[in-house]
């Protein structure tokens, strides 16, 4: 999709940010192997067996219950769900995240269009701020407006009703970059135009 020539005529540009602006799992797959470092030294565990195992389980099933399958594996009761979620809060991880190529070609010609940047998140808020601030923006931070919609207790269609009504906008002048079907919903329930993040190219 012709993302460049179909933001022309708009002036801000929405987007999600797992998956839409960075691939979330880069993120977890860094959360799991700093866990697996964690249990090594707290439980005298292999790291790498561990951290094997659950980017196995993770790439097969996701996210649901990992904890309660790695502890199943390797013994651990519920004595380090704790840190574990913790962990996908604050984690300082080893690696920046790095935005998708066509991702950070487009928001680098918003800016130059001097269209304004909205990321609308859902999640929790930490830990989403959290990735925000280890994302490796190449300067467009200074750019961005982000709101998390867990945090103020609204859904994503009323934060973006709400950035249009801030910015005296209708919806055809706004476009939403999202990566599934509720954003996609969430879009279209206020006429909003839509795409999908990776199908942008020039």
């Amino acid at each position: 999709m012709d993302a460049y020539h179909f933001a022309k005529d708009k002036e801000l540009i929405i987007f999600e940010l797992d998956d839409v602006l960075y691939p979330e799992k880069d993120y977890l797959l860094q959360v799991y192997y700093l866990f697996a470092q964690f249990l090594e030294y707290s439980e005298q565990l292999n790291a790498q067996s561990i951290i094997a195992f659950m980017q196995t389980a993770f790439e097969e099933n996701g996210i649901d219950h990992l904890y309660e399958k790695t502890a199943e594996k390797f013994n651990l009761g519920q004595k380090y769900k704790y840190n574990f979620d913790l962990l996908h809060q604050n984690a300082r991880l080893p690696l920046k995240l790095l935005l998708f190529k066509n991702i950070l070609d487009f928001m680098q010609s918003l800016v130059i269009d001097r269209k304004k940047i909205f990321i609308v998140t859902a999640g929790d808020s930490e830990q989403q701020l959290n990735k925000i601030k280890q994302v490796e923006w190449n300067g467009l931070e200074k750019y961005l407006t982000v709101y998390f919609s867990d945090e103020m207790k609204l859904t994503k269609a009323e934060i973006f009703q709400k950035i249009l009504n801030d910015n005296n906008l209708q919806t055809n002048n706004a476009l939403v970059v999202g990566a599934n079907k509720f954003d996609e919903q969430q879009s279209k329930s206020l006429n909003l135009p839509y795409i999908v993040s990776l199908e942008i190219y020039k």
